[in-house]
């Protein structure tokens, strides 16, 4: 019986860890997808704030509130 029951519990052991498996991110790799996400924000406002950039958003902004309905 003994042995049936520490066998049972083996398999749902085994079971519980391969279903978690790789389900989610490590602490790792939180902090690395932090760091690319805000080198990203830093590169895109850079090219949104230049000078080109934003003249050309101005313009699209003022060719929209121009325009006739």
């Amino acid at each position: 019986m003994y042995k049936a029951v520490r066998a049972r519990m083996r398999a749902l052991v085994r079971r519980v860890r391969a279903a978690r498996g790789d389900a989610g991110m490590v602490t790792s790799e939180y902090a690395m997808g932090i760091v690319a996400a805000v080198a990203f924000a830093v590169v895109l406002y850079k090219v949104v704030t230049s000078g080109e950039v934003s003249e050309e958003l101005q313009a699209i902004v003022k060719r929209a509130l121009d325009a006739r309905m």
